[in-house]
């Protein structure tokens, strides 16, 4: 993740890595890491987001359900602001997620993608290449043998 190329693009990428890893996993790697002062803008809560859906990803969209969400906004003392969002009811992991979004956002950025986003996203490459495996083998290939008939 180049965090200089483009900055929207990359916040809303180390967002969803952010969002989607493994609580455990970044508390883990959070805990070395010098928090600096903050102000809590809104204090991480719970609610529910209406998830949409599209049959065969071209159809007419259509509410699938509800699923739950623990948003969190805080602002450090140097003024960078940061959200968090994640699946679930996890408080902790929705500040955590808060506070490495503000900091992405200064001089301390280099610093966070090595020890933080870097081994997250190598985490969810992991993750996603172990799914595709389990996935490749119930795969059935099939084919038609040529009768010379024709």
């Amino acid at each position: 993740m180049n965090v200089m190329s483009d900055p929207n693009a990359d916040r809303k990428a180390w967002m969803g890595l952010l969002a989607k890893a493994p609580a455990a996993e970044l508390a883990r790697l959070w805990a070395d890491v010098d928090v600096p002062d903050y102000k809590v803008l809104r204090a991480p809560e719970i609610g529910a987001v209406m998830v949409r859906g599209r049959a065969g990803a071209v159809g007419a969209a259509f509410n699938l359900g509800e699923m739950t969400v623990t948003r969190c906004s805080l602002k450090l003392a140097c003024g960078a602001v940061g959200h968090g969002y994640v699946q679930g009811r996890d408080k902790d992991h929705a500040q955590t997620a808060a506070l490495v979004d503000a900091l992405m956002q200064t001089d301390r950025a280099d610093a966070l993608l090595a020890a933080i986003l870097t081994p997250l996203a190598a985490l969810a490459d992991a993750r996603k290449a172990e799914r595709a495996s389990k996935s490749a083998a119930t795969k059935v290939d099939f084919f038609t043998m040529v009768r010379g008939e024709d």
